[in-house]
């Protein structure tokens, strides 16, 4: 799948989660919807139209049909590589799920306790001016047992996230090949996207959230997250990660209730009102010194992970993306043509996004 599909794939997703919430503030008295249908309506939000583009980007663009080239003595080059754009590839292989070692498994277990305090800070920060939204749904997860919960936040929705936003939208506009590598000319060194595809993959995954709290902090995850699928070559890596940091969000929970009953009740209504300036800030301090600490050290793993897993070269092409331009350029009669990471359809999105997020703040 292209950038530019990428950008219309998540175009539709803003539209067809505005549509949903308009349908059910009109008719939300006659449809009762529990938090378990609601969990699933909004991973149905994100694999729909996934899959649909999926499908959609089986069938090959009038731009992708092979031209020979009747040049003499220069062997037959097809149209996509005379424009540097990579051949069409089956749309699921290009989500990269290949096995990892148990090594970096283990390592990706403690990066994710080690961004932990990152997040708290991000999420504290917002706090500041918006509600904490996990903390405002709290008591309706709670009320649903352990293993329904655990599945839909632990397991489905990370899952469902991390094949959409890193295997999808990230993998596009990194500009993957079907077996992990990237395109023009078959360089692995040349990387269309970047850093530039890593930020702009977290902040679709963060304002998908469709809230400032966790857009602000779903965004920092989202890097992180990226930057794992790259030093690790598998979406598994990810999808590790976002699984056990979501199901130990959920046992939190749930071990926090069965441990202080009534007490934890009541810390969670206090929490989803409003906390006072002077709690925040304390709180903040904290976790801004265990964060200042942690943060450098979850790089460290990942710079583990590269190298444990070999893909040191992928990473220096990642920063460094005019690295492999030398090898396209041997390619005869092939010019070198990026294409645009940031397209309307995506600024729409952003725009949309942005304006329902402060209607809900201001409303």
């Amino acid at each position: 799948m292209t950038s530019k599909l990428a950008n219309w794939l998540f175009f539709t997703m803003i539209l067809t989660h505005i549509a949903v919430v308009l349908f059910l503030s009109f008719f939300g008295e006659f449809i009762s919807i529990g938090i378990t249908a609601n969990f699933f309506l909004g991973q149905a939000i994100v694999m729909v139209p996934a899959i649909l583009f999926l499908l959609l980007s089986r069938q090959k663009p009038a731009e992708h049909k092979i031209a020979q080239s009747v040049q003499p003595g220069i062997a037959p080059i097809s149209q996509p590589a005379q424009l540097g754009i990579a051949p069409m590839t089956q749309p699921v292989r290009s989500a990269t799920f290949r096995r990892i070692r148990i090594s970096s498994l283990l390592m990706i277990v403690l990066c994710t306790f080690l961004i932990m305090p990152l997040v708290t800070v991000l999420n504290t920060l917002t706090m500041f001016f918006t509600d904490n939204a996990v903390a405002a749904i709290e008591s309706d997860i709670l009320s649903v047992p352990f293993p329904v919960m655990f599945f839909m936040i632990g397991i489905f929705g990370p899952f469902c996230e991390e094949f959409v936003f890193r295997g999808i939208i990230y993998g596009s506009y990194a500009g993957w090949s079907g077996k992990g590598e990237t395109s023009a000319g078959g360089s692995k060194a040349g990387r269309s996207g970047g850093l530039w595809a890593i930020m702009l993959s977290a902040l679709t995954f963060g304002l998908m959230h469709m809230n400032f709290n966790q857009a602000v902090y779903a965004f920092a995850i989202g890097v992180f997250l990226a930057l794992l699928v790259e030093a690790a070559g598998s979406l598994w890596a990810s999808v590790f990660c976002h699984m056990l940091f979501n199901s130990f969000q959920v046992l939190l929970m749930y071990g926090s209730r069965a441990v202080l009953g009534s007490a934890y009740a009541e810390a969670v209504s206090e929490t989803a009102g409003e906390l006072t300036r002077a709690q925040l800030q304390a709180g903040l301090a904290v976790y801004l010194v265990i964060a200042a600490i942690a943060t450098p050290i979850a790089g460290c793993c990942i710079a583990w992970i590269v190298k444990n897993e070999g893909r040191q070269e992928e990473m220096r092409a990642l920063f460094h993306p005019a690295a492999g331009k030398t090898a396209q350029k041997n390619t005869p009669g092939e010019a070198v043509r990026r294409e645009p990471l940031l397209t309307v359809p995506l600024i729409v999105a952003i725009v949309l996004c942005l304006g329902f997020m402060s209607l809900e703040l201001f409303l």
